[in-house]
């Protein structure tokens, strides 16, 4: 695959399977690489945003351990990026996976709930520079494996997320195996077998937030998609009932009532209606239709919305932190139930934790990489807000309930407002100044101008690249600091 073509796609002319697996493994295979000009517009935003999280992310004490690690494994032509080294592709996907969840400054995927780019772009990256990709080639390996993604993540969400099942984790698995079969380019019967192969690697709970797990459960699934869709390839066959069936991913990991939660939805989100769709599997094509959440903050997604209403509030009516007598919280149980950490006592902790997103707010107008520091999580001026920030939860998925902030100021006034989707959503995107200067905002410190300049020259160019040697190449290391 040299080049995308323009163009919405095609329909195919007889029926697709019923059963998933093959269903989406004859997509993968068989969808030419016809994708309208916004979608690759939207993929290659999605690189530049991956990329720009990785760099500070490289440099966290996590990637560093995992690299160390996973080095002696074995050395090859995949970039570490920031590490100087270069590793065998599923090692490098692991490394760098985790250096693009480390921080949790990368984006979400709501059919899916899961932080797809974070999987899908280090898989790509560690397998296309073993393959010679083109930067091309990359996209549409990007998109199709998106697709994807949310397709399996609407066979088994909401509830899979809300059983504290990590979606980035396990579904995540399984969009990367689907993105670097499509970049093998597998045929049919091998792509599927690296769908369902990736299955039996996909695992990750949501009890690891807030430690260095977390973020190696993005490296995992990102290695795991490298493997799958490799072994696959040297034609090591997998089971065909392993997304719907008696022991398939629906009734592992939903639950044995599974049947009984399908057939009795009442409210729809994001496409998750707990069956996995093998009908018209690239309409609507999920980069478009439900698009990236990036992300304004690098702390959990979950406070994105209420941390937006605080910034709202206090640009609107020009109070200050010492000013308030009282934040209330209106949000999603589900979104409270990822922000755990009430009272957190380091900077993994406060990345899941609304009071400290919300009180952070509150003291400096924003929320910045400098915010998440072991260091900062200790400043009184942000802890003393803390016993003032009540949550208040409501048995509303996101979709039926925006996110309420009330605020109460010292002199008995009292401001509100609602949020129903986050700045960085389809309702409120980026610019792509807006992705220039996060790119800048990370890579400050770490990566020479003249570095970045070349780095932002690539991806500006990515689907005419040849190879990703441009790309990897001034993000290679090791960095500055």
């Amino acid at each position: 695959m040299s080049a995308l073509s323009i163009g919405p796609g095609r329909a195919y002319l007889y029926p697709m399977p019923q059963n998933p697996i093959l269903a989406y493994g004859r997509w993968i295979a068989e969808t030419p690489p016809a994708w309208p000009e916004e979608a690759v517009e939207s993929a290659r935003r999605a690189f530049i945003d991956l990329i720009a999280v990785s760099i500070p992310g490289a440099a966290e004490p996590v990637t560093r351990r995992v690299f160390e690690t996973a080095a002696p494994w074995g050395a090859g032509p995949s970039t570490a990026i920031g590490l100087g080294a270069s590793l065998a592709p599923p090692w490098a996907a692991l490394v760098n996976g985790a250096a693009a969840h480390a921080l949790d400054f990368d984006d979400n995927f709501d059919p899916a709930k899961a932080h797809a780019s974070a999987v899908l772009v280090p898989a790509i990256l560690a397998l296309g520079e073993g393959e010679g990709a083109s930067g091309c080639d990359c996209l549409d390996a990007y998109i199709a494996g998106l697709q994807i993604l949310g397709r399996v993540g609407q066979g088994v969400n909401p509830v899979h997320r809300n059983r504290g099942w990590h979606a980035t984790a396990t579904i995540g698995a399984v969009g990367a195996a689907a993105a670097c079969a499509r970049l093998l380019k597998l045929d049919t019967d091998k792509a599927a077998n690296a769908i369902s192969m990736a299955t039996s690697m996909a695992g990750g709970f949501m009890s690891q937030f807030g430690t260095m797990t977390k973020p190696l459960h993005a490296g995992l699934a990102a290695k795991a998609g490298v493997m799958a869709a490799s072994f696959a390839r040297a034609g090591i066959d997998a089971g065909r009932d392993t997304l719907d069936g008696p022991n398939a991913m629906n009734r592992l990991m939903v639950g044995p009532d599974y049947e009984q939660l399908r057939d009795n939805l009442t409210h729809v989100e994001h496409g998750q209606n707990l069956r996995f769709g093998t009908d018209n599997i690239g309409e609507p094509l999920l980069i478009l239709s439900s698009g990236l959440k990036v992300k304004r903050f690098p702390n959990c997604g979950s406070a994105h919305r209420a941390m937006d209403g605080v910034l709202e509030l206090q640009g609107a009516h020009g109070f200050t932190s010492d000013q308030v007598e009282a934040v209330h919280v209106f949000a999603p149980v589900t979104h409270l139930n990822n922000l755990m950490h009430v009272n957190p006592q380091d900077g993994l902790q406060a990345k899941f934790s609304l009071e400290y997103g919300v009180a952070v707010a509150l003291v400096t107008g924003n929320a910045t990489l400098t915010d998440f520091t072991d260091e900062a999580v200790r400043r009184p001026a942000i802890r003393d807000l803390f016993g003032r920030i009540h949550r208040r939860p409501v048995d509303k998925a996101e979709g039926e309930f925006a996110t309420e902030v009330e605020i109460t100021l010292k002199h008995g006034q009292v401001l509100k407002t609602a949020v129903p989707m986050p700045v960085g959503s389809l309702a409120a995107p980026f610019t792509l100044e807006q992705y220039w200067a996060k790119l800048d905002g990370c890579a400050a410190g770490l990566i020479s101008r003249q570095a970045l300049e070349k780095l932002r020259a690539s991806l500006a160019d990515l689907s005419e690249l040849s190879s990703l040697s441009p790309v990897t190449e001034p993000i290679k290391g090791p960095f500055l600091s």
